[in-house]
């Protein structure tokens, strides 16, 4: 059933999931949404299964009316945004009436925010998943970024319960990020030097970068060096791969990436720190710290563990409470200890 026109499709607005995996062989790139743990929450406060497609929009948010009766939440990167000009939180979900107006604004910190619908966005499923292939113009809504006018279809609503994530303990997107990484696939093209320089540069985020590749340019000008420049045999490309071609610069290859490359990889960066990249704004500067293969499996481990206990709860009616309902969490990944709180509310 049609239940969403859209009034102001932002500057890049798709339908993602968790991505088309599976087809790289065939040459198909995976896609699926930038911020794997965003978008993974604001399914889990509308009741959906964490796989289940969001929007995700870049910078500036969305504009749209409800032609039916729709739970919502939107997560990601802090964005003023209001329901019938009454402003509304993040990582929370709301009830939307029929012909409800929702309006988001200019991102404030980070880059890219998740629309989760209860029920799922009604689109194809192509190839095992509805996410958008810009390039070749498959999957989401007809191949293609969302457009003034359109009007997507939701599945039946599948959750009643309000649900909201504590403010304190919703990721702060810094411009200064640590990210990890372990050292591969062609690490041993780059001399010692080469490699101590990449883990001791400060980077910067360019405006060359998009869902692609985050291309990368060392502060001080010093350039990663190889032992007999940048080129190889083209292999896979994952995500998360750090290429780093002939300039000495890196790239970091993200959600639209290609499914194989003739760059030098120096390693790739941590799967639990990925979401930290997708919402890093050109200017963002950056560091790498080396990460052992248990230590980078342990790290995903725990932020897996977190969002499995976030999505368990028992359903019940919450509106035959009169208290709030609260569960909290803490975990402790390389030394730092992580809170989060979950409540149900009225």
């Amino acid at each position: 059933m049609e239940t969403l026109k859209i009034l102001d499709a932002g500057l890049l607005t798709t339908v993602q999931d968790l991505g088309r995996y599976g087809y790289q062989r065939y040459g198909v790139s995976a896609s699926g949404v930038m911020d794997n743990f965003s978008a993974r929450i604001a399914n889990i406060l509308v009741g959906n299964s964490q796989e289940e497609a969001v929007l995700e929009t870049t910078l500036k948010g969305i504009k749209v009316e409800f032609l039916k009766d729709t739970m919502f939440s939107i997560t990601g990167a802090q964005c003023d945004s209001s329901l019938n000009e009454e402003k509304i939180e993040l990582w929370k979900s709301y009830k939307a009436k029929k012909g409800d107006i929702l309006k988001m604004g200019i991102c404030k910190s980070g880059l890219r925010n998740y629309i989760a619908f209860s029920g799922g966005i009604d689109v194809p499923v192509i190839m095992n998943s509805k996410s958008t292939n810009l390039k070749a113009k498959i999957g989401g809504f007809q191949g293609r970024k969302l457009m003034t006018n359109d009007v997507l279809s939701i599945g039946n609503s599948t959750e009643e319960n309000i649900l909201k994530l504590k403010d304190e303990y919703i990721p702060k997107y810094q411009k200064e990020i640590e990210v990890g990484v372990i050292l591969g696939q062609q690490d041993d093209h780059f001399t010692e030097k080469g490699i101590e320089t990449f883990f001791n540069e400060v980077y910067t985020v360019t405006q060359e970068s998009d869902r692609m590749g985050i291309r990368l340019s060392s502060v001080s000008g010093e350039t990663i060096e190889h032992k007999n420049g940048g080129d190889i045999i083209s292999d896979g490309i994952t995500f998360g791969a750090i290429q780093v071609p002939g300039s000495g610069q890196p790239i970091i290859m993200m959600a639209d990436r290609q499914t194989t490359g003739g760059y030098t990889k120096i390693g790739n960066v941590i799967s639990s720190d990925l979401p930290k990249l997708a919402q890093a704004t050109p200017g963002s500067k950056i560091r790498f710290k080396r990460y052992s293969l248990d230590e980078a499996l342990n790290s995903l481990k725990s932020i897996n563990e977190i969002i499995e206990k976030i999505s368990s709860y028992d359903r019940f009616n919450v509106e035959e409470k009169d208290e709030f309902v609260m569960r909290k969490y803490s975990v402790k990944i390389n030394g730092k200890i992580f809170n989060l709180e979950v409540e149900r509310i009225k």
